[in-house]
C-alpha cells in the first residue's frame, strides 16, 4: 500500500470542482430583499427542499408565498451536503428514519416528476451492514421492523455472505443485513441544484449572507435576521418565520436568538440547540488485487464502522470510518489526516476483503456532520419558545438521503400547522426539553 501522504488529485476533478462553484455562485445572485415571509437560514439540502416543498404547495394552492433563502457558503466549498457520499437506506432502528428512507428512494426515483430534468445517478446497489455474534440480535430485530414497514432486506449468515460477495471475509462475521431494494447511493451535488432550480422557478429567491442577529419585535418574538452579505454592510431582513437550517453551524446561530442562553426566564430558552460540526475523510482508492468486488458492490459496512463502495465505473472505491469520541478531530480546517487511513481504515479494509491489501489511494477529502450531541438524530419541528422558528438540523450523518421527508415535514408545520405524512414529532426539540433522548441502535 502507498504511504498516503502521495495523494493525486486529477486536473480534470479539480476543473469540475471550479465549475460547480461557478454555477453555485450564479445561483445566488438575488438581493436580499427588506422582508419575506418564511427565511430559510442555510441553502444546503435541508434548505433547499423546505424552500422547495413551500413554494410547490402554495404555488397548487394559487397563493403568493415569498421564500428566502440565505447561504453564507455560496460555493458549496465547505457544505456538507455536496461533501457527503450521498447514501440512501432503510436499514436504521428507528421507525421515524426507517420511513424519511423510504420516502428518500421514492422521491429519488421520481425526481423528474418533481424536480424536472434532473438526473440523480442513483446507484440501486443497496447496503451491507455486518454484525458480530454481540451485535446479531440487533440486527435481527431491525430487519424485521425494517422489512414490516415497507423496506427490502435479508439476513445472510457467512456461509451465505461469502457464496454471494466471494471477495468478503467473514471472520468474526456472524450475521449480514443485505438491502435488495431501496437502498445505494446519488448525487448529493445534482440533488441539491434540482432542489434549488425547482423553488427558484416557483418563486424562492436564494442570496449570499450569513445571519449575525436577530431582532425581536415588542411581544419578545423573533421579527428579524441581521444578515451580513461579505460588503461590509448589515442588512436586517423582516419575516413572518423564520427556518434554521443552518446544518453543522446550526447551533452557533441558534445562539445568536438567545437559544441556550443561561440569562432567559422560560426553560426551554435555556435549552442549547445542540448540533456543533464534527469532521469526518472520505478517502478514495484503487486496488491492484483480484478478484475484487464488482459493479454491483454494495455499500458495505464492517462491525468497526468502517465502510467503502465502488466510486464510478473506473475501479475506484471510496470509504471511511467515524472516530471514537476521544478522538474526535479539530474542526478549524478540512484539512485530511493521512495518517488516519493507514492507521485506523486501511488495516480493517485489508482484514475484511483480501485484495485491498493492495491499494493505491486516489484521492481523498473532508466535510463536516452537522452532530446532534443530544442524540446524533435530526432535530425537527416547531421551536417551544419562538412559535415562529422551524428547525431542521443535527442529522449526523444520514441528512443528505432525509431532505425530501424534512423539507416536505416543515411545509407542512408551517402551511398546515401539523404533520400530515410523516409523524415525526418525536424528533422534535421537545425531546431535549424533556431529556428523552432518541438514540439509534447498531447506527453507522
Amino acid at each position: 500500500m502507498l504511504p498516503l501522504g502521495r495523494v493525486l488529485r486529477s486536473a480534470a476533478a479539480a476543473g469540475a470542482l471550479q465549475q460547480l462553484r461557478c454555477l453555485s455562485s450564479k445561483a445566488y445572485g438575488d438581493a436580499l430583499p427588506n422582508s419575506c415571509d418564511v427565511l430559510i437560514i442555510g441553502g444546503g439540502g435541508m434548505g433547499a427542499s423546505s424552500a422547495f416543498w413551500l413554494t410547490s404547495k402554495t404555488r397548487q394552492r394559487g397563493k403568493k408565498f415569498n421564500v428566502l433563502v440565505v447561504e453564507r457558503d455560496h460555493g458549496y466549498t465547505k457544505a456538507s451536503t455536496v461533501l457527503s457520499v450521498g447514501g440512501v437506506r432503510q436499514q436504521f432502528s428507528l421507525v421515524e428514519n426507517i420511513q424519511m428512507g423510504l420516502c428518500g428512494h421514492d422521491f429519488i426515483m421520481n425526481s423528474q416528476k418533481h424536480l424536472g430534468d434532473v438526473d440523480l445517478c442513483f446507484q440501486p446497489h443497496g447496503y451491507l451492514i455486518m454484525a458480530t455474534a454481540k451485535g446479531a440480535e440487533i440486527l435481527t430485530r431491525n430487519s424485521k421492523l425494517q422489512n414490516e414497514l415497507g423496506a427490502r432486506n435479508k439476513l445472510l449468515g457467512p456461509e451465505a455472505l461469502r457464496k454471494q460477495f466471494p471477495w468478503l471475509c467473514t471472520d468474526e462475521i456472524e450475521l449480514g443485513c443485505y438491502g435488495l431494494d431501496k437502498e445505494g447511493w446519488f448525487d448529493p451535488w445534482a440533488l441539491l441544484m434540482g432542489f434549488k432550480k425547482q423553488a427558484r422557478s416557483f418563486g424562492a429567491q436564494f442570496a449570499h449572507g450569513e445571519v449575525v442577529g436577530f431582532e425581536w419585535n415588542a411581544a419578545g418574538a423573533l421579527s428579524g435576521a441581521v444578515v451580513d452579505a461579505g460588503d461590509g454592510i448589515q442588512r436586517t431582513v423582516k419575516f413572518d418565520t423564520c427556518v434554521l437550517a443552518a446544518g453543522a453551524h446550526s447551533g452557533q446561530v441558534a445562539r445568536l436568538a438567545n437559544i441556550g442562553s443561561t440569562q432567559a426566564k422560560e426553560a426551554s430558552l435555556r435549552v442549547p440547540l445542540p448540533v456543533e460540526p464534527r469532521k469526518r475523510y472520505v478517502y478514495v482508492f484503487s486496488t491492484q488485487g483480484n478478484n475484487g468486488p464488482g459493479l454491483a458492490t454494495p455499500l458495505t459496512v464492517d462491525p468497526d464502522g468502517t465502510y467503502f463502495r465502488r466510486d464510478g465505473m473506473g475501479g475506484n472505491f471510496l470509504c471511511g470510518r467515524s472516530p471514537c469520541d476521544d478522538e474526535e478531530p479539530d474542526c478549524d480546517t478540512l484539512d485530511v489526516d493521512h495518517g488516519y487511513f493507514d492507521t485506523d481504515i486501511w488495516p480493517t479494509l485489508a482484514h475484511r476483503v483480501p485484495c485491498f491489501e493492495a491499494l493505491k489511494v486516489q484521492s481523498s477529502w473532508a466535510g463536516y456532520y452537522e452532530h446532534n450531541t443530544f442524540d446524533a438524530n435530526g432535530i425537527i419541528g416547531r421551536h417551544p419558545h419562538y412559535s415562529n422558528l422551524f428547525i431542521a438540523a443535527g442529522f449526523s450523518g444520514h441528512g443528505i438521503q432525509q431532505t425530501p421527508a424534512v423539507g416536505r415535514a416543515i411545509s407542512e408545520l408551517i402551511l398546515e400547522g401539523r404533520l400530515s405524512t410523516l409523524d415525526l414529532s418525536r424528533l422534535s426539540f421537545d425531546r431535549i426539553v424533556k431529556q428523552q433522548p432518541m438514540f439509534e441502535v447498531n447506527i453507522v
